[in-house]
């Protein structure tokens, strides 16, 4: 262990979960955090399909148009969260690990102050622009009033999902993975529940079609941000904000946002060339974009199993940066990356092999069940790729070296989005698009892994 790093380690203002991080074996400590997180990421993910499912009933053009929307919820949702979200926890995890408390207390008041801004700048975007880009992927008639429906509701509070996800991500960087645990799976039964009764009605509540689900989604996030302020601000954790904001610095909210910013380019391209997968496959039909968007929502999925992984990974890794243990920091992205890439290709081969066990839960329609399974059966096996790629995100954002992830995203974009747009323009069968894909998803990896290539890892005495 590095001789500076000792002498924090020993210093009274450590914690115990920071101990834990600095100290105790890398692959149990892993474990240990994974667990939860992706518990919550498979929670949310949950979430999310049992909306599709509900939202399926009402038929294929509600279908189709909420599919239209969904790459961009997800792409807010993988910013805040995954990106500037990570550049948040980030910030903590080395403030915490250099015991540097006092900033640490304060990245709070910075979280709130980037969410309301950030929030207000979402809701513009989408409220202006949203109609004109539903119609240019594709949308039409019934389709196109379910996904402005849908979308004008949900962004018009994008306040709500920026606080809640960047509050989680103040939470996680401490290395407290148990109170998203409550407060993501007790909020999503509840929003489930309210989901069924607000979509179709119970009792005197009546039916309000795609509305209720986007009402459900919104008490989502505003009870989960109002949980997590009274935690904060209550004392209860790692971190003691006061009440009153600080005076700003910008070279604080650099320090979120460089990360932050740079993560937000993966983010982006990983949304951008979904939605523009749909734009391609739009030329189509509707069903084809039906079934289409119910493949594409298990290619979504793989964010968020990547990110159970890789979250604790980028905490872990921020932590014992901060603490001046580089070594250590690079076993465990070493780990992240490996457990990441086998998780994404099980589910892959799997989504390949029997594609139809997953598209039926959206969707019976054969038009739609047919392109949908000809996306899985090309696009699965390359999964592990896209897993490898977004865990040296999460490694990238530990390490605060973004650059080799982002390279790669960016590729995977000019690939994907290039590929598919030729293949949409020559060829019949919206396989190529897949194909398309596929290419780009393998390029991610491969240039993303060059973050970690050149180095060797050494031993030390936290052991794996």
């Amino acid at each position: 262990m590095h001789p500076a790093a000792q002498g924090r380690i020993s210093g009274a203002e450590i914690d115990a979960r920071t101990r834990i991080i600095l100290e105790a074996p890398l692959l149990r400590t892993i474990i240990r955090l994974a667990v939860p997180n992706a518990a919550v990421m498979a929670t949310q993910v949950s979430l999310g399909l049992i909306e599709l499912y509900f939202l399926a009933k009402l038929g294929v053009d509600a279908l189709a148009g909420v599919s239209q929307v969904f790459p961009l919820v997800s792409l807010v949702g993988a910013v805040s969260q995954g990106a500037i979200g990570g550049g948040v926890l980030s910030a903590v995890a080395r403030r915490l690990g250099k015991t540097e408390r006092s900033e640490a207390d304060e990245t709070v008041w910075y979280a709130i102050a980037i969410a309301v801004a950030m929030g207000a700048l979402t809701s513009a975007a989408i409220l202006c622009g949203g109609p004109a880009y539903y119609t240019a992927m594709g949308a039409r008639g019934a389709s196109l009033d379910a996904a402005i429906t849908y979308s004008n509701l949900v962004f018009a509070f994008a306040v709500l999902i920026w606080l809640f996800n960047l509050l989680l991500a103040v939470v996680r960087g401490t290395g407290n993975l148990v109170l998203p645990l409550v407060i993501v799976c007790g909020g999503a039964s509840v929003a489930a529940a309210a989901m069924r009764i607000l979509i179709f009605g119970w009792g005197p509540v009546p039916a309000f079609g795609v509305i209720g689900g986007a009402l459900a989604m919104i008490g989502y996030y505003a009870t989960g941000s109002v949980c997590l302020l009274l935690f904060l601000f209550g004392h209860h954790g790692a971190l003691r904000p006061r009440l009153a904001p600080p005076r700003f610095r910008f070279q604080r909210f650099w320090e979120i946002l460089r990360i932050g910013g740079m993560a937000a380019l993966v983010s982006s391209t990983t949304n951008l060339t979904l939605a523009a997968m749909t734009g391609f496959v739009a030329s189509h039909g509707t069903a084809a974009v039906a079934g289409y968007g119910a493949g594409a929502r298990l290619e979504f999925l793989l964010t968020y199993l990547s990110y159970g992984i890789g979250g604790p990974g980028t905490i872990i890794i921020g932590t014992n940066i901060g603490a001046g243990q580089r070594s250590r920091a690079l076993q465990a992205s070493w780990i992240a990356v490996l457990g990441a890439a086998l998780l994404c290709e099980a589910v892959g081969v799997c989504a390949a092999l029997w594609p139809e066990a997953w598209l039926r839960l959206f969707t019976t329609d054969p038009d739609a069940l047919a392109v949908g399974s000809q996306y899985l059966r090309t696009v699965g096996p390359f999964f592990g790729f896209f897993g490898v790629g977004y865990a040296m995100y999460c490694a990238g954002q530990g390490m605060a070296r973004m650059g080799w992830p982002v390279a790669g995203a960016l590729i995977r974009t000019v690939i994907a989005v290039a590929g598919g747009a030729f293949a949409a323009a020559h060829f019949e069968e919206p396989v190529w698009i897949f194909a398309a894909a596929s290419a780009g998803m393998l390029a991610f990896a491969i240039v993303s892994i060059r973050g970690l290539a050149p180095r060797r890892l050494q031993s030390n005495s936290g052991g794996i």
